[in-house]
């Protein structure tokens, strides 16, 4: 059997810095010692050395000075850590009324945010109100714009593997406002569109209630829902990044298509409020009102939570038999309100399918979107690090 060509010392070289490189970046602020990184990653203590002091010079890393050794000890040990303040990335999330961004450093620490309403204006008008924002937060932490080495943007319409708004139906193409070549002509940012509930499905294996689960769906459900898919650890997008759009429900018996719950919450109540529903008139309902007249105890506000809680247990038990993930996650704006459904949910879920999964209702809040996009765009350093020259 014939072999093929040996790697040659370019390829070999960064393979060893990339290997030395996440070793530092998943490690203690303290850092790693020359002999723990030998350790981690099976090299030489000579190549080690090497490819630490090549990073140190890169920016990507410092060398440490380690305690003095005891006398007759000999030298104390080299130390290398990661460069968390080498540059920032930016998480954006373009909402429908309004924009959002986080700014964090290279750990995943948020800097900075600032969040800005769209005008009535077009697709420019939006662009500008994102750059605008995005140039807030970094002001909030006095970050230069030129630090700036990642973005990622969460959009509400499919995102393929290429970051590209790939669906053509017109619903769609208002999202497509050319944000990623906006930015990058105004500021040089390298920008990565993808969809918001996928960076929502990041942002909860991350830090919210997915910790530790690999096949998780994050539902987005307040005014229209979307569902962000992790089987396995990765996201599921399907050809063109519709994998967790979920307009076939309207073909679900009993579902009530793909309305959110904020949504299904105003017109239920609505209909509710004609036969008396905590003194409101049907113009007045809110879902707000609604949940805020049910936890009073109000009759027609409890029948409203009980027919969204009928809904919403036939999405997630739609889900789980599907796609059976360990968890689902409700999020979205409405994800405290919803936090009153999980009990009528978890008792219809055995009834519905035989693969009934875990519920959970988020505790990102409404920076969800955001902090999975600051994940993204971590995430896109880390794969380009060593071809980045850092400011």
């Amino acid at each position: 059997m014939r072999k093929g060509p040996a790697a040659g010392p370019h390829v070999v070289r960064l393979a060893n810095a990339e290997a030395v490189l996440r070793r530092l970046r998943e490690a203690p602020e303290a850092g790693l010692t020359a002999t723990e990184l030998v350790d981690a990653t099976g090299l030489s203590r000579a190549t080690v050395i090497a490819v630490g002091d090549d990073l140190v010079r890169r920016g990507w890393a410092i060398g440490l000075d380690p305690e003095r050794a005891e006398a007759g000890r000999g030298r104390p040990p080299r130390t290398f850590a990661f460069r968390a303040d080498a540059g920032v990335v930016l998480g954006l999330d373009m909402g429908a009324g309004k924009t959002t961004t986080l700014e964090a450093d290279l750990r995943g620490r948020t800097l900075g945010s600032a969040s800005g309403a769209f005008p009535g204006a077009g697709a420019a008008g939006r662009v500008d109100t994102v750059s605008a924002t995005a140039l807030a937060a970094l002001a909030a932490a006095g970050t230069r714009p030129g630090r700036v080495l990642a973005a990622a943007a969460g959009v509400a319409a499919p995102v393929d593997r290429d970051g590209r708004i790939a669906t053509p139906r017109d619903f769609w193409e208002q999202f497509d406002v050319g944000l990623a070549e906006g930015l990058r002509a105004r500021h040089g940012w390298p920008v990565i569109l993808e969809n918001d509930a996928n960076l929502a499905a990041l942002a909860e294996q991350w830090r919210g209630a997915a910790q530790g689960v690999d096949d998780v769906a994050v539902v987005l459900a307040g005014e229209r829902l979307g569902a962000g898919l992790l089987e396995s650890g990765r996201l599921l997008r399907g050809r063109h990044g519709g994998a967790g759009e979920l307009s076939f429900l309207r073909l679900v018996e009993g579902a009530a298509g793909p309305h959110g719950i904020g949504q299904l919450a105003r017109a239920w109540g609505a209909e509710a409020a004609a036969g008396g529903l905590a003194g409101l008139a049907p113009a007045e309902v809110t879902a707000e009102a609604v949940f805020e007249a049910a936890r009073d105890g109000d009759p027609g506000a409890l029948g409203v939570l009980a027919r969204l809680a009928e809904h919403m247990s036939r999405v997630v038990a739609v889900l789980g038999t599907l796609l059976n993930p360990e968890l689902v996650v409700l999020g979205g704006a409405v994800a405290g309100a919803a936090a009153a459904l999980l009990p009528g949910i978890r008792q219809e879920l055995p009834r519905l399918t035989d693969t009934p999964p875990r519920v959970e209702v988020s505790a990102l809040g409404g920076d969800a979107v955001a902090l999975g996009a600051v994940r993204r765009a971590l995430d896109d350093v880390a794969d380009r690090a060593l071809a980045i020259e850092l400011p």
